[in-house]
């Protein structure tokens, strides 16, 4: 299988006491769609930090089509991050403009598209909108690329129940087929359907790496239900 992210012996420990991440290895393959899932405290947005080489780690390596998180790896990844980081101030058509000129693969006419699609005005400006209205323009950016690999950390942790369902079929439908999304989230009923596998950690240790179709017919439960049963929750 042609993998498109390794990660060997990888460890960040931000002080003696606390190991975000603990000799995780684990390899990510190339056009999947993989939950990331595990308990608050779990290490997942640690890990997805040094993926995107904003954290460098204590020790071992990540490795994205062979190379070390840095520019070259950041033109690949489409990053989501849990918490909005776009300036108050902007309008979203500049927001669009600045991203189309930043990113050689980012598309203009997608973006429209999606916003036309949620009724999200180019000329408003951020501070207009609401929480979750900011949290959707920040996934169409995200999605308007044409990546290798989309890291979604929480995409619709911030929208209300209706909404949910079309920020997945914006995603499915937004992503490139060859490449992989990786999609952290506490809401896993909302998310197994479009799963292909999930990465449990604990305590920054991969606990689990598998198919959703083997938890379905190994165990007989939804992804759901089996990640409650393996973290007693």
């Amino acid at each position: 299988m042609n993998n498109l992210v390794e990660i060997q012996g990888l460890v960040k420990a931000y002080d003696a006491r606390t190991i975000a991440v603990n000799n995780l290895t684990l390899t990510i393959p190339q056009g999947k769609i993989i939950g990331l899932l595990g308990p608050n405290g779990s290490g997942k947005t640690t890990l997805i930090k040094m993926i995107n080489g904003l954290l460098a780690p204590t020790q071992g390596s990540v490795r994205i089509r062979g190379m070390e998180p840095g520019p070259e790896t950041k033109a690949l990844i489409s990053y989501l991050p849990e918490r909005t980081y776009l300036e108050n101030g902007s309008t979203v058509q500049s927001i669009v403009e600045f991203f189309a000129d930043f990113y050689a693969d980012f598309s203009t006419e997608k973006a429209y598209s999606m916003l036309a699609a949620l009724n999200i005005d180019p000329k408003a400006r951020l501070k207009t909108l609401s929480k979750g209205t900011k949290e959707k323009v920040q996934l169409i950016l995200v999605m308007s690329r044409n990546a290798q690999l989309y890291i979604l950390d929480e995409p619709i942790a911030g929208v209300d129940p209706a909404a949910r369902d079309y920020i997945l079929k914006t995603i499915i439908n937004n992503y490139n087929p060859e490449g992989t999304i990786l999609l952290s989230t506490h809401l896993i009923t909302d998310i197994e359907n479009v799963l292909d596998e999930v990465i449990f950690l604990r305590y920054g240790q991969l606990v689990l790496q598998t198919s959703v179709d083997e938890i379905r017919e190994k165990h007989g439960k939804s992804v759901d239900a089996f990640f409650r049963e393996v973290f007693a929750c």
